[in-house]
């Protein structure tokens, strides 16, 4: 089967409506990726401010994401640099305690296909339980906390992370181990993905 290329596959993700009936505020797949991208973000769902604004993680959670890279905008929204993935492409709404899940048909559709062909990918950050059992399969612990606290055994090109939501700031006073542990490795990688040669 032929490949198509990546700018007109992401077209066609863009105008993607597979969903448009279960999404109370309407399809708007956002997303950002090159062929040429060094460092992959697999995330959860657009939330409502990034639904308003079409930008990928132009939010709190967002913000301090930039922060634990250590990047600044314009190298995060370089798409050469940093693909921006989310898990579903469109926000799904909010729930009881928060935004619903991503909706499932994105993965099942789009994923495999876009990933095959990002092929300078050097690190794959996966956000979230949602991104990292799909990124780990089995390898992925029943608790995020339980997969994060084994982060090293997933190699150098792969890095579980929590959600960077305000939500979750209890959980990171909690587990303050995150912070002393893991972001200097991750900030560590990134540089050097964002550093090596084509």
């Amino acid at each position: 089967m032929k490949r198509i290329p990546l700018n007109d596959f992401l077209r066609d993700i863009r105008a993607c409506t597979i969903c448009a009936p279960l999404l109370p505020h309407g399809p708007r797949p956002v997303l950002s990726a090159s062929e040429n991208s060094r460092i992959l973000i697999i995330g959860q769902a657009p939330g409502a401010r990034v639904h308003a604004s079409g930008v990928p993680w132009s939010d709190a959670s967002g913000a301090r994401l930039r922060n634990w890279l250590d990047v600044d905008d314009t190298t995060f929204y370089n798409e050469e640099k940093f693909a921006l993935v989310p898990m579903g492409f469109c926000f799904p709404g909010r729930g009881a305690s928060g935004d619903l899940p991503p909706r499932p048909e994105c993965a099942a559709r789009w994923h495999h296909e876009l990933l095959a062909q990002m092929r300078s990918v050097r690190l794959t950050l996966l956000i979230g339980q949602y991104a990292q059992r799909f990124g780990l399969g089995a390898a992925c612990s029943p608790t995020l906390t339980d997969t994060l606290l084994r982060w090293r055994d997933f190699g150098p090109q792969v890095i579980p992370l929590p959600h960077p939501s305000p939500r979750n700031v209890a959980w990171f006073k909690r587990n303050p181990w995150f912070e002393a542990d893991i972001l200097p490795t991750l900030r560590d990688r990134v540089a050097q993905a964002l550093s090596a040669p084509a």
